[in-house]
């Protein structure tokens, strides 16, 4: 039985290489659908094309109208992968305006595992509001992976998005049964 895996990118430089992410996610058994937010759609806006060929779905990124049918299988696990600095504490605060957010904020909720990789500098680290906002997923269940083991912020502009952790972001995915 293959497991489905919703990556879920929000707007930070490594979903410039979001294709790393499926790949690595396809390696490890998983078959993965993508949704971006709507400003890390903007930045594929001409090649989603490429995605959906390589995920063998339809890219996500806005929620469906009344009464549209879904078009993705449902998620066994979510991975949040970059996770921007904004995203992380809107999805904190509860703020689900986008698709992205608001399938994370529902699915750990319903008992779907939802890992957590963020992508951000040690300046937006700074901001006294991140580390409330991890402990606040961290206490819905979701695991958060930042600092050693996971992915520590970068100084301010030195990032490197082409060597994100993809590897590592997916093997804290639950294993098979």
């Amino acid at each position: 039985m293959t497991r489905v895996l919703y990556l879920i990118a929000c707007a930070a430089g490594p979903t410039q290489h979001i294709d790393q992410g499926i790949r690595a996610a396809h390696t490890a058994g998983w078959d993965t659908c993508l949704v971006l937010t709507p400003s890390a759609a903007r930045w594929w806006e001409d090649r989603l094309g490429e995605l959906e060929t390589l995920t063998g779905h339809v890219v996500r990124s806005q929620y469906k109208l009344p009464g549209q049918k879904d078009t993705l299988p449902l998620a066994d696990a979510m991975l949040v992968a970059p996770l921007s600095c904004t995203s992380l504490n809107k999805w904190a605060a509860g703020i689900a305006d986008t698709l992205a957010i608001g399938l994370v904020s529902e699915g750990v909720h319903m008992g779907v595992p939802v890992v957590a990789m963020p992508y951000f500098n040690q300046a937006q680290g700074a901001q006294p509001a991140v580390p409330r906002s991890v402990e606040t997923l961290r206490a819905q269940g979701v695991s958060v992976l930042i600092g050693p083991g996971g992915y520590e912020p970068h100084p301010p502009k030195q990032g490197n998005a082409p060597s994100f952790p993809w590897g590592r972001a997916v093997a804290a995915l639950p294993k098979a049964p």
